[in-house]
């Protein structure tokens, strides 16, 4: 008996200190894709109480978590043998996988902690734990920092470029080297090496934020980088934003933050005997120039192979003739850890065509727009220069027409890269510090006759992973939606901006406009979380917020359009990506936190517009920025944006427990809608304002009509389409509002019809002449590479695919199957991944049946609306649908069988 009670003892032992997994109860759910701050094992966080997400998998339907247990360990070997020293949450009762605030022991810089989560099942069953995950505190406390900013120079004022600066440092590695982690910011931008070789694949880091308010850095993991004995670290910096130097209409060249380019370094080793060292940027490094002659983000890059420096970022090099670096005061702002995808080359692209418009003028057409640069290859005699300019127009003498894009830019070149050959053998190249938009590079001084393989596109974007997929039947919309994808990525560079040549500027009217089909298409949830940030370091006291963010100071007026009465800024439908963006955070993403965080920036610019607006009504702004024909009064578009704001502060306010706020802006906002019925609404024609399509669909979208006017004001917006023989004419404004409210009101008929088009004014209209990505105006004169007229994907997955979420329950943690089957469609499909997991809906016409096949990720569930000519007649998988299992018929609409279902995969057939 002693025997036996010793084997169970062991036993029991072995259960507690060995995973435990093999003594759970069976589940066929798993647990995975750990994420932490919306990042999968991210180094460098500085949120002090991190949020923790997984996804479950499971082959069952209706399965559900009930309960979690998170288990947090200082080291990856006790968090395998289940010895939680930093955090365990204990069993929690719960269906949350998302957001989950890590609330164990205080967390300190530099700390990796290591993680795993087991769940139990709808059955009460507990799942195997995950595999384990990390996340590795960055550097918390100014005093972490031991490291000073460092420059070629003291002197800060000049308006001149100058070469770029290169910078290095010989040290000394003992035996041993355990862990070794670089932190750095370089501005405006840098490139880091250690031993000869390049740190990371990041390009144009950090990303742009108003560095008189936050400047963020980078950490590597370079222990392996390392070598005992003799090592060296090279640090080679761009202008980037930190230091404008040309006169541009924005007026970057006078920010506050202004300064010759700059760099903040320190490498950190552990070695095996517990002993540490700290190589930090100081006095004792030197600095030299180089090859790259000249850099602007605009303009362009000048380099001069000739002058190249083999071996100076590596050790033994001689460096007697380099110089001192300075230390400087650096920027003003507070040094944060950068919490999102860096920007990074994701793709090469090889041209399709060359051509010789002109002797010695060849122009490569890479057969897709986008944001990038080239790689040139070429062989020639030392000396020989070689120039590429970039553009996405060919005049009509077959060459780079930069005209339109290069008159704000007021000095020097535009688009345009210089390279001098070294003239030994075959020399790659490719710029460092700037970037372009363009389909065509016209290559002139090239020695002898390029062929296609002398040029490679890079493209490059904030690297988030793709998160959506959406097709259809209809090969144009197809194309239409990879060419909404094209200008997403081109305009998303550490923050989202209008075009990638013209300006590159943050304007926040195009992002909010695109917020929704960019969450929906892309895992760009703590890119978004950046940007609010910045919007965070440039509202100004009063709530007034600019219309670029990052600004240097531009945009806070616009005295450029009409004179004195207009300097209070872009208006609410610019500005309102500060309101609308953590909204749509919180219903695409479940995200609470950023909510609270923005809460008082949010109400501060509804105040704003109070004061501005005293009898309701609205007035600043810039209106439906580019309508093919019809225009619409501002006062229309800018007060709607109001009352939407109102009621989004007012939502946000109950959600965090401010009921009376809540209540305050809940009767500000019935003040507003009062006050736009009064001012615009013609109850003898049923119409607002001028009748325009924008301001009747504006009206709608916002539920500002009178239930008894809502029948009547839809068909005056619909009569209004017909009469321009179902084509929309709206600007970026006008087509969100169509886009929704005619699919609210169960006229997506009416937008596939304007979908489809091909001729003037459509997205077809575009893709017939040849758009690979969206432009800014339905003419095609200007930009060639704009996403505000994006909403077209979000109504592709809201739609076509009908794939949304409930608003009552964030995050899709319920989830609308709602897909209408309208024109021609034959099929359409779509697939997204929520903060729950992956969502399909893919409908389908055969032999006079719809089927629908969706799939409902585990911990979630369903409302699927079943397009049928007979509710009857619904079945799913082959029995009829109320009699399938997890199928609960909710209601019969007219021309629907309305349907809930827990998660798991679900086919339904219904006769059309």
């Amino acid at each position: 008996m002693n025997r036996l009670n010793r084997l169970f003892r062991i036993f029991a032992v072995f259960v507690l200190f060995t995973g435990c997994n093999n003594a759970f109860a069976e589940s066929d759910v798993t647990v995975g894709q750990l994420t932490c701050e919306y990042l999968a094992n991210p180094m460098g966080i500085d949120v002090t109480n991190p949020r923790l997400s997984w996804i479950l998998e499971s082959s069952q339907r209706g399965q559900r978590q009930t309960a979690y247990q998170v288990l947090v360990a200082s080291s990856e070997d006790n968090l395998k043998h289940n010895k939680s020293d930093l955090w365990d949450s204990g069993k929690v009762t719960s269906e949350q996988s998302i957001h989950i605030v890590y609330a164990g022991k205080p967390l300190k810089s530099r700390q990796r902690c290591w993680w795993k989560v087991s769940v139990w099942d709808k059955d009460g069953s507990q799942t195997a734990f995950s595999e384990p995950g990390f996340w590795e505190m960055g550097l918390l406390e100014k005093s972490d920092w031991r490291a000073k900013w460092l420059s070629i120079s003291g002197e800060s004022n000049s308006q001149e470029a100058q070469p770029s600066p290169f910078f290095r440092r010989e040290f000394a590695a003992a035996n041993g080297i355990k862990k070794a982690r670089a932190y750095i910011s370089g501005l405006g931008y840098y490139e880091l090496y250690l031993n000869g070789q390049r740190v990371g694949d990041h390009v144009l880091d950090p990303a742009f934020t108003r560095y008189d308010k936050r400047v963020l850095y980078a950490m590597y993991d370079v222990t392996n980088r390392l070598k005992e004995g003799k090592n060296a670290v090279g640090i080679v910096l761009g202008n980037g934003w930190y230091f404008r130097h040309n006169v541009e209409e924005w007026d970057f060249h006078k920010s506050p933050w202004r300064a010759r380019p700059t760099f903040i370094c320190q490498i950190e080793i552990e070695f095996v005997d517990g002993s540490t060292d700290i190589i930090a940027s100081d006095a004792a490094w030197k600095v030299s120039t180089g090859p790259i002659i000249f850099d602007s983000i605009r303009n362009g890059e000048i380099y001069d192979a000739r002058l190249e420096m083999p071996g100076w970022n590596a050790a033994d090099y001689n460096d007697s003739g380099w110089k001192e670096a300075q230390v400087v005061d650096g920027p003003k702002g507070k040094l944060c850890a950068q919490m999102l995808p860096p920007i990074k080359v994701v793709k090469e692209i090889a041209p399709v065509n060359l051509t010789e418009p002109k002797p010695g003028v060849f122009v490569f057409d890479m057969g897709q727009n986008f944001a990038g640069w080239a790689q040139l290859k070429v062989s020639g005699p030392a000396g020989a220069k070689v120039t590429l300019k970039y553009g996405d127009v060919i005049d009509a003498n077959g060459t780079i027409d930069q005209k339109r894009y290069s008159q704000l830019t007021r000095q020097g070149f535009f688009q345009t890269d210089m390279y001098t050959l070294k003239g030994e053998g075959t020399e790659i190249w490719e710029p460092r510090f700037t970037y372009y938009g363009f389909q065509y590079v016209e290559v002139t001084g090239f020695p002898g006759k390029p062929v296609l393989d002398n040029l490679r596109g890079k493209v490059i974007h904030t690297s988030f992973e793709s998160a959506g997929r959406f097709e259809c039947s209809n090969g144009l919309l197809n194309k239409i939606q990879q060419a909404t994808l094209w200008s997403y990525i081109s305009n998303f560079q550490g923050y989202p901006t209008d075009c990638p040549h013209r300006e590159k500027n943050g304007w926040t009217g195009d992002a909010q406009l695109a917020c929704e089909m960019g969450l929906y298409n892309f895992d760009s949830a703590s890119a978004y979380t950046k940007w609010m940030n910045d919007f965070k370091d440039e509202q100004r006291e009063n709530g007034m917020l600019p219309g670029i963010v990052p600004t240097g100071g531009w945009g806070y007026d616009i005295t450029w359009m009409k004179g004195p009465q207009w300097r209070s800024g872009f208006g609410p439908a610019w500005d309102s990506a500060y309101v609308l963006i953590p909204w749509y955070m919180y219903q695409y993403c479940g995200d609470t936190r950023i909510l609270a965080e923005h809460y008082n920036g949010m109400k501060r610019y509804v105040d704003f517009l109070t004061d501005k607006s005293p009898d309701g009504i609205c007035w600043l702004g810039l209106g439906d920025w580019c309508p093919a024909t019809e225009q619409t009064d501002k006062k229309v578009t800018s007060t709607g944006f109001y009352y939407g704001d109102a009621i989004i502060v007012s939502k946000v306010a109950r959600l965090l427990g401010k009921d009376e706020e809540a209540r305050k802006y809940a009767d500000l906002a019935e003040k507003i809608k009062q006050a736009f019925n009064s001012q615009f609404f013609d109850a003898n024609t049923s119409r607002y304002a001028q009748g325009t399509q924008t301001a009747n669909s504006c009206a709608l979208y916002y539920g500002l009509v009178d239930t008894g006017s809502r029948q009547k004001v839809l068909e005056n917006l619909i009569a209004n389409i017909e009469r321009h023989n179902g084509h929309l004419d709206a600007g970026i404004l006008g087509v969100k509002y169509l886009l929704n409210s005619l699919t609210e009101a169960g006229r997506a008929d009416v937008v596939y019809r304007m979908a489809s088009q091909t001729t003037y004014p459509s997205w077809g209209h575009w893709i017939s002449r040849g758009a690979t990505t969206l432009w800014e105006s339905w003419d095609g004169r200007d930009s060639r590479n704009h996403i505000m007229f994006g909403p077209i994907s979000e109504w592709f997955y809201k739609a076509l695919a009908g794939i949304s979420a409930v608003p009552e329950y964030p995050g899709f943690k319920q989830i609308f199957i709602h897909p209408q089957p309208v024109g021609d469609l034959v099929w359409a499909k779509a697939e997204h991944k929520s903060p729950y997991g992956l969502v399909k809906s893919g409908w389908r016409k055969e032999a006079g049946k719809l089927i629908l096949e969706v799939v409902i990720p585990p911990n979630t569930t369903g409302i699927v609306y079943v397009p049928t000519g007979n509710a009857d007649t619904v079945t799913e998988g082959g029995v009829a649908a109320d009699k399938a299992e997890g199928v609960k018929p909710l209601r019969t609409e007219p021309g629907t069988a309305v349907f809930n279902v827990g998660s798991g995969k679900y086919k339904f057939e219904s006769s059309i």
